[in-house]
C-alpha cells in the first residue's frame, strides 16, 4: 500500500479488462450531493490502496464521468485532485512515447504514445467549474483518464508492432 493517504473512503474492487463497464461510455453527472463525494472520496482511497496515479469511475464499476489523480508534472510539481464532468479540452505539443501502465490492465507496461501538455476541464463535486492543465507525466495522465470514460483503455492507441505485443501480454496472461 503506498504511502500516500486519504482521510474517508473505503477501497473498492478494480474492474479489469474485459469487464465490460471499461468499454461503455460514461454517462454525465447529473446530481451533485454528498453520495458522489463519497465516490470520490472511495476513488481516492482506491487509487491510493492500488498505487495509481489516477482513476477513473467505471474502473470501480460507476458509469459516471469523473476521476481522480494524484501525479506528477514534467517539473516535479504534484497535482492532486477530481474532475466531474471533464472535457478534455487540449491536447497537444509534442508527442512523448513512455512507458504507461493502468490499474486494470495489472502488471503490464507499454511505451504509449501521449501528447507533452493537456487541458481538462468540467466541475468539483460542488458543481463548481475546474479547470485543469497538466505538462508531461501529468498530461500523459489527464489524457489517459479521459480516455477511460469515452470507454476506452490505454492500449487502444497504441499501433502497429506496440498493439500486437500488448495484445499477445494479455492474451498470454488470460491463457
Amino acid at each position: 500500500m503506498s504511502n500516500r493517504t486519504h482521510p474517508r473512503g473505503t477501497a473498492r474492487p478494480v474492474r479489469l479488462l474485459g469487464d465490460p463497464v471499461l468499454r461503455t461510455e460514461c454517462d454525465p453527472v447529473r446530481t451533485f450531493d454528498a453520495s458522489l463525494e463519497r465516490l470520490v472520496d472511495d476513488m481516492f482511497v482506491t487509487m491510493y490502496e492500488e498505487d495509481g496515479a489516477g482513476l477513473a469511475g467505471n474502473q470501480i464499476g460507476v458509469g459516471l464521468r469523473l476521476f481522480v489523480y494524484d501525479c506528477e508534472d514534467d517539473r516535479g510539481r504534484r497535482h492532486i485532485g477530481h474532475v466531474v464532468n471533464p472535457t478534455l479540452v487540449a491536447a497537444d505539443g509534442e508527442q512523448v512515447v513512455e512507458s504507461e501502465g493502468c490499474l486494470s490492465v495489472p502488471g503490464l507496461r507499454f511505451d504509449t504514445p501521449r501528447y507533452q501538455h493537456a487541458v481538462v476541464e468540467g466541475v468539483d463535486v460542488k458543481g463548481r467549474p475546474v479547470r485543469v492543465e497538466g505538462t508531461g507525466y501529468f498530461a500523459r495522465c489527464l489524457q489517459h483518464e479521459c480516455g477511460h470514460l469515452a470507454g476506452e483503455v490505454y492500449i487502444d492507441v497504441l499501433s502497429g508492432d506496440a498493439r500486437r505485443e500488448a495484445m499477445r501480454a494479455i492474451r498470454a496472461l488470460r491463457e
